[in-house]
C-alpha cells in the first residue's frame, strides 16, 4: 500500500512538472516526465525513511512494553508490505486460511534470513505475532526499537535459566491475549540453508498456555540480496503446514512434537532447504 501511494504521487508529481515546464508540447516532457517521476519517488521514500526514523527514536527499549502498540504495528506491517515490494519479493503463499481464527497460538517456523519476520509480519497480519529474537536484535537499528514496540521478547539462548523466564513471559502474554508468539526453533539462522534440529524448548510455550501451534515453512528469503545485485526478482514461498490443535498435543512431551514439526518442515521444503541426510533422524 505504502508503495502505491508514493507511486501514485509520484507520478501526479512528474505530471505536474511536465505541465509547469511547458506541457506536453514539445519533446522535453520526454525526459522531464522520468526524471521528475524518479526524483520524485526517491524524495518520498526517504521521507518515508526519515518519517520511521523518529517514531523509532522515541522509543525507549529499556522500559518494559506491556502492552502491545496498535499504531506501531500497523506503521510496522505498512513498511513491511513496502520493504517486501521494493526487494522485488514476489511471495506465493500456501496453506494460510489454515491460521487459527480464533484465540492466540504459536507459530513455528524454519529460519534462512534476516527478512524472514519481515515476511510472516506481512502475511499474518491479522494474528498479532510477537517474536521470540535473540539478545543481540535489541541494538539493531530501528529494527530494535520497532520490535519493541510489537511485544517482542528477547531471549538469551546461551543461559537456559534467562531463557525459560523469557519463555514463561510468553506463557503469560498468551494467557491473557495479549499476543501470539512467533518463534524460529532452529535458534539461529542455518547457515547451509537447510533445515537443522529443532530445539523443543519454545514448544512448551503452546503446551503450558494450551494453544495450536501453526507449522509454517519459507524458501528464498537467502536469495534475496544476490538476486537485486542481478536486478531480479526473488519468488518467496511461505506455507503453513499444518496446525497441531492443543487435543494433538496432549499427553505429549515438547520433544516429542518437536519430532512431528521437523518432520513436517523437511516434508514440505524443497531440495534446497530439506535437512542433508546425515541430519534426517
Amino acid at each position: 500500500m505504502l508503495i502505491k501511494i508514493i507511486l501514485v504521487l509520484s507520478i501526479l508529481i512528474a505530471l505536474g512538472i511536465c505541465f509547469l515546464a511547458g506541457g506536453f508540447g514539445g519533446l522535453s516532457w520526454l525526459w522531464v516526465l522520468p526524471v521528475s517521476f524518479l526524483g520524485a519517488f526517491v524524495v518520498q521514500v526517504l521521507i518515508a525513511f526519515l518519517f520511521l526514523y523518529i517514531l523509532c527514536r522515541r522509543v525507549d527499549t529499556s522500559v518494559p512494553q506491556e502492552h502491545d502498540d496498535p499504531f506501531y504495528r500497523k506503521v510496522a506491517y505498512l513498511y513491511c508490505e513496502a520493504i517486501c515490494t521494493l526487494l522485488r519479493m514476489k511471495v506465493h503463499t500456501v496453506g494460510l486460511e489454515k491460521t487459527p481464527q480464533e484465540g492466540r497460538f504459536l507459530l513455528v517456523c524454519n529460519h534462512l534470513f534476516e527478512l524472514d519476520p519481515v515476511v510472516l509480519y506481512a502475511y499474518f497480519q491479522k494474528s498479532q505475532l510477537a517474536f521470540i529474537s535473540k539478545r543481540e536484535n535489541n541494538s539493531m537499528f530501528m529494527v530494535g526499537n520497532l520490535m519493541h514496540r510489537l511485544m517482542a521478547q528477547l531471549i538469551n539462548r546461551e543461559n537456559d535459566r534467562e531463557a525459560l523466564k523469557t519463555i514463561l513471559k510468553c506463557i503469560e502474554l498468551i494467557k491473557e491475549d495479549e499476543v501470539s508468539i512467533a518463534v524460529f526453533p532452529e535458534g539461529y539462522i542455518s547457515k547451509d540453508h537447510h533445515l537443522q534440529k529443532l530445539r523443543s524448548g519454545a514448544l512448551k510455550i503452546a503446551t503450558k498456555a494450551k494453544v495450536p501451534i501453526a507449522v509454517c515453512t519459507i524458501q528464498g528469503t537467502d536469495k534475496v540480496v544476490g538476486n537485486l545485485k542481478r536486478l531480479r526478482s526473488t519468488t518467496i514461498e511461505l506455507h503453513l503446514i499444518d496446525v497441531i490443535s492443543v487435543e494433538a498435543q496432549q499427553g505429549r512431551t515438547a520433544t516429542d512434537i518437536g519430532e512431528q514439526i521437523y518432520q513436517m518442515m523437511a516434508s514440505d521444503l524443497g531440495p534446497d532447504y530439506a535437512p542433508l541426510e546425515a541430519e534426517n533422524p
